[in-house]
């Protein structure tokens, strides 16, 4: 038998001011669209801000429908925009908040699987890592990269 370890590191913050400028601008952004989520079933609203690395921010929210495998996540809306409109350019941070009937979660909102998936790829797509920016309203957290949120990663590498 061999044992691995897999290791990675969070910055937690209790305050978006704690954040550098860019990332506070992301955040807000992430907050500001969650407003435009459709989520009459579940009421949990989901914004989510991508910056790219030629300075551009896209926003998603989530999407629901009555056959819900059929909505989308906030996270998923982001990112397939950002990769359809800007195709060249890389995602460098993801910001992503969450309000559960109109108040903010409590503990910062991770993504979902096929979101961390989603991410995972993008990250493999362009070669970069992407910083994460998980938000609740005791703390937010900072993660280096997607790899983080889902370490053993299906990678295109299976599929050669």
């Amino acid at each position: 038998m061999k044992t691995k370890e897999i290791r990675f590191i969070i910055s937690e913050f209790t305050d978006i001011f704690e954040l550098n400028l860019d990332d506070q601008k992301l955040l807000e952004a992430a907050r500001s669209v969650s407003k435009n989520a459709y989520a009459p079933y579940s009421r949990f609203c989901v914004g989510a801000a991508v910056e790219l690395d030629n300075g551009e921010i896209i926003t998603g929210s989530n999407q629901e429908n009555a056959a819900f495998p059929s909505g989308l996540c906030a996270e998923r809306v982001a990112l397939f925009y950002a990769n359809s409109r800007y195709p060249e350019s890389a995602v460098k941070t993801i910001a992503v908040t969450a309000f559960n009937n109109g108040k903010p979660v409590l503990e910062a909102v991770a993504p979902c699987g096929s979101c961390r998936q989603v991410l995972a790829e993008t990250e493999s797509r362009y070669k970069n890592d992407i910083r994460v920016i998980l938000d609740g309203k005791k703390n937010i957290v900072l993660l280096e990269n997607a790899k983080s949120l889902l370490p053993l990663t299906f990678t295109p590498d299976f599929l050669k």
